[in-house]
């Protein structure tokens, strides 16, 4: 029958303890100085080695050539109490979880009377102490503080704070810790190779964040994996897919899915995701739990830089090189903004009677930061304007060469300008090398397009009927603070012009979003006579703009009566019959009007 790793790969001695050496150095030099006390007190986590320091330290203390710091392992004793040994007579392990009482007690006091049968102590071992009765550790009370020569006492408990006071101010206590991850998972892979198991890349980090520092945890979870996998070539292979199911971690493709879905601001790829978690019938707090690693592992790559490898232990380099990408995709602000909206959705989701619901809300404030009233908010709406700017400047090439196409009817006009009777009001064309200047705030045409649907967005929080008007529009150019917007006819326009809350509106929105206050100028095609008059307009542009320039063509009274009759509702429903099917509005003879 196979044997179980943790059960094979018991330490023996002190040197094979790992990560543990705030014990075994002070231990051994006890042993060593002769100096070992009567009682001690083992505490910490499950499966780090409290029991099996115990063990130890009764082989040091009864080898042959002992007491010791390192046992031999040849002498009949050290045998005994070897991985394989069949125990010692003279080394008492009690399970004090089914032996706390008074009775149990004065039993042990009973036999501790007695000498060894043959070794040089006689030593209890008594395990799960703090489950051990106050009455029962009262019994015990005296012999542990007056013992005999040849007794000694070793207690493991998880919680010493229940062994009572007494018996504590009587023992030497050594506290035990986690194993820290970066020697866990070289023990593991000692473990593979001795084992002949090659794991997949990523499979080890998976069961060290599974056994949470404990070795005989990690070491139960190693063999269970190993017993599921395939042996290949002489060797068994650990597949991530299986280790990743048989966890129950969320896989690594879907965790980067969301996160570059974060990045890019893909809200339909987001809650796509979502339901993919949990379609599959992965608990939502455990995806919430991974993504927050995952983020958490974006912002060490973005803080250290090339020394993430010394931090994050056991990634590829090639998965590393994903991270950092990630990472500059997001900005750190961006990053700390959505660790804390996932860090604060896994604190709400305990006790949650729809987790799907708290994960959806979690997407939704990790994708606008806007939902974000704290300093972390803020500057992650700061950062994500800056790197919009920054991506407008770098393709600034566009607005350049379409320059010339804007500035040909002013340079027309400079070469007519001499035949005309007064040259002098060709003067406007000076405004051509600020057409080539940046723009205002250093915002271009391309940066404006790109931010053009969070703009309506904020448009649509504000006011719905402001953002029926909005949708329809088209930006077409950007000078300094003038915004050239496209309008599909001229009842849009005149819808825009007589609602100056859609106006209001659509500057708040637009100052919001990249920080700059314009002025707008309509653009209506609509036959090509009016087309060549609006380049002969261009010629000569206003020296003064205003909020919105007041077009050529007045509204007729039909148009502005149906403006101003119609209702909320009518409007969006016209907008969106124009829009998605190209409709237009029926005349109604004898309503004189729609």
């Amino acid at each position: 029958m196979n044997q179980a790793l943790y059960r094979r790969y018991r330490p023996e001695t002190f040197a094979e303890l790992i990560g543990q050496s705030q014990v075994t150095a002070p231990l051994m030099t006890a042993l060593k100085t002769d100096r070992v006390n009567h009682a001690y007190l083992f505490s910490g986590p499950r499966g780090c080695g409290k029991t099996t320091s115990a063990r130890i330290l009764a082989r040091c203390l009864n080898c042959a050539e002992g007491p010791t710091d390192t046992p031999c392992g040849k002498c009949a004793s050290c045998i005994e109490l070897s991985r394989d040994g069949s125990g010692s007579l003279d080394v008492v392990e009690i399970d004090a979880a089914s032996h706390n009482g008074v009775d149990d007690a004065r039993d042990l006091r009973e036999r501790a009377i007695f000498a060894p049968a043959r070794d040089r102590y006689k030593i209890f071992i008594l395990d799960e102490a703090h489950m051990v009765t106050p009455q029962g550790f009262n019994a015990l009370l005296k012999i542990v503080e007056e013992p005999p020569a040849h007794v000694k006492f070793i207690f493991a408990t998880t919680e010493p704070e229940k062994v009572i006071g007494t018996i504590r101010s009587r023992t030497h206590h050594y506290p035990f810790r986690l194993v820290p991850p970066a020697q866990m998972l070289a023990y593991l892979e000692e473990v593979c190779k001795s084992e002949l198991v090659t794991p997949g890349p990523g499979v080890l980090t998976l069961v060290v964040r599974a056994g949470g520092g404990s070795v005989r945890d990690s070491l139960s979870l190693l063999d269970q994996l190993i017993a599921g996998s395939e042996v290949k070539g002489g060797k068994a292979e650990i597949e991530y897919d299986r280790a990743a199911a048989l966890l129950g971690y969320t896989h690594a493709s879907l965790l980067d899915e969301v996160v570059d879905a974060f990045a890019t601001q893909n809200s339909s790829l987001v809650f796509s995701s979502v339901d993919k978690v949990i379609q599959s019938g992965q608990d939502p707090r455990r995806f919430v739990e991974d993504l927050l690693e995952k983020l958490r592992d974006l912002i060490v790559v973005l803080s250290v830089g090339d020394d993430a490898k010394a931090v994050l232990r056991g990634i590829a380099d090639d998965e590393l090189e994903k991270m950092k990408l990630q990472a500059m995709s997001f900005g750190m602000n961006e990053l700390t903004h959505a660790a804390n909206a996932v860090s604060a959705a896994l604190s709400e989701m305990s006790g949650a009677t729809s987790p799907k619901l708290q994960l959806e809300l979690m997407c939704a404030k990790v994708l606008v930061p806007a939902s974000d009233k704290t300093e972390v908010g803020s500057l992650a709406r700061i950062e994500r304007l800056e790197r919009r700017m920054g991506v407008a400047q770098s393709a600034d090439a566009v607005p350049v060469q379409a320059a010339p196409v804007q500035a040909a009817p002013v340079a027309v006009a400079q070469r007519v300008a001499p035949v005309a009777p007064k040259p002098v009001p060709a003067a406007p064309a000076v405004k051509l090398p600020a057409q080539n200047s940046p723009p205002t705030n250093g915002v271009t045409t391309q940066a404006m397009i790109a931010a053009w649907p969070e703009i309506l967005s904020q448009v649509k929080a504000e006011s719905k009927s402001a953002w029926v008007v909005a949708f329809t529009l088209t930006v077409m150019d950007l000078s300094a603070d003038v915004l050239t917007l496209k309008f599909l006819s001229h009842k849009d326009l005149d819808s825009f012009k007589a609602d100056s809350r859609s106006t209001d509106a659509l500057r708040k929105a637009i100052f919001a979003v990249l920080g700059l206050a314009v002025k707008f100028k309509p653009h209506v095609e609509e036959s090509a006579a009016e087309a060549s008059l609006d380049t002969a307009s261009d010629a000569h542009p206003p020296t003064t703009a205003i909020p919105v320039v007041k077009d050529e063509n007045p509204a007729t009274p039909e148009s502005k009566s149906r403006n101003g009759m119609v209702n909320e509702e009518a409007r969006y429903g016209e907008s969106l019959l124009r829009e998605m099917l190209g409709a237009e509005p029926m005349q109604d003879p004898k309503a004189g009007g729609r």
